[in-house]
């Protein structure tokens, strides 16, 4: 009986919902959740991407918005979320340093 063995190392990727977040909050504007919230459900929904329900769809980009704040890339004041635009790119860059849709930079070696 062969038995199946799980690859431990998963490459973690964002999601399309923090994609989202992270772009409408590199405005440098300032949004209350609910804007926030239909600004980022509508680009999903031109993307074909919201999907589960709308009410799901909001739990999450609540959740991952939190994390972001937790993170110190989205500055919390009252009830408005601002993107520090540094931190947001940190925040959304893989592990590895590429980001999907760039060419890879090859770095010169000075001799």
């Amino acid at each position: 009986m062969a038995i199946l063995k799980k690859n431990p190392f998963s490459r973690r990727v964002p999601d399309l919902v923090t994609e989202e977040l992270v772009a409408v909050l590199s405005r440098r504007a300032s949004f209350e959740f609910k804007q926030l919230f239909d600004i980022v459900h509508e680009n999903l929904r031109a993307r074909n991407a919201a999907s589960g329900g709308e009410e799901m769809l909001r739990l999450r980009a609540y959740e991952k918005l939190q994390n972001l704040v937790a993170r110190g890339a989205v500055k919390k004041t009252g009830k408005k979320y601002k993107g520090l635009p540094a931190a947001l790119a940190q925040a959304i860059a893989p592990q590895n340093g590429h980001i999907p849709g760039t060419k890879p930079v090859v770095a010169a070696v000075a001799k």
